[in-house]
């Protein structure tokens, strides 16, 4: 990988890791476009650390927020009159509805970095999500805002965020459509993604780091991918926050049966191998 490869990667991966379009499935195209092999552990490990390029732009971009949720819920430890909070209660569901993607992560990595990896599996995962997409909008009610989030939505979106890990599907995507099946209105749900991919895909870059370093991909190429990625996403956290509260999310399955097609066309006659 050299520094073109790292600042395409970087500006992919900024694009769409929190578009519900599948960022994953994005940087495994490119990196096969890109000649890369998408199953070296120090491709995939890449893949992963500047990931948190991206979640570095959403802790700069709520900093605000996530500094409010840290200190009413660590005082909530302590002192009762804080436990009724907003803030000390988003901070349970962000824990709670990690768990069920750390657990699975975990237990499913190898199955995930290898088996996965393949194309046949992001073209499908792009056009039966966004099925699901459809059917999220179509059953969507929107008549609660965030003050009304409980710790059901907060399990339920966090597991569905664990079928996530299959390329293709999109992160966002994935826990949007959760919330809207909840009754969350779209600038809930997405906040919601947005909070608990924080500690989702700083672990997952974290363990991946030391592949990323032991290959063929040098620590300037990970930095510099990480900051375009950092740059890339903060503008487009802005948008979407802005978009998803006039649009909704049927905007994009086009584009993801478009793409899902045409990847099945060229694998299908060889035009691009799979793996």
């Amino acid at each position: 990988m050299n520094y073109f490869d790292a600042i395409i990667l970087g500006i992919v991966e900024g694009l769409t890791e929190f578009l519900p379009v599948s960022s994953t499935g994005h940087l495994t195209i490119v990196e096969k476009i890109l000649g890369l092999k998408t199953n070296d552990p120090a491709v995939t490990g890449f893949t992963a650390v500047i990931q948190m390029g991206a979640i570095v732009a959403v802790i700069v971009y709520f900093a605000r927020d996530i500094a409010n949720i840290i200190r009413t819920w660590t005082l909530g430890l302590v002192k009762p009159e804080y436990r009724g909070h907003r803030d000390f209660r988003m901070g349970w569901y962000v824990i709670v509805g990690t768990i069920p993607v750390g657990i699975v992560g975990l237990l499913l990595r190898h199955v995930i970095k290898d088996d996965l990896r393949s194309l046949w599996v992001v073209a499908i995962a792009l056009l039966g999500w966004s099925a699901v997409m459809w059917a999220a909008e179509r059953a969507a009610r929107q008549d609660r805002s965030e003050k009304r989030l409980n710790l059901t939505d907060a399990v339920v979106v966090g597991i569905v965020q664990c079928i996530a890990l299959v390329p293709g599907v999109s992160r966002s995507g994935a826990t949007i459509s959760a919330g809207l099946f909840r009754g969350l209105d779209r600038v809930a749900a997405t906040r919601l993604s947005f909070f608990l991919s924080i500690p989702a895909l700083i672990a997952a870059g974290a363990f991946e780091l030391k592949d990323a370093l032991g290959g063929d991909v040098g620590v300037g190429e990970t930095v510099v991918g990480t900051v375009v990625a950092f740059v890339v996403a903060y503008g487009t956290i802005a948008w979407l926050l802005r978009f998803v509260a006039h649009h909704p999310i049927t905007w994009f399955v086009p584009y993801r049966l478009a793409l899902g097609a045409a990847l099945l066309v060229v694998l299908a006659t060889g035009v691009m191998s799979a793996t």
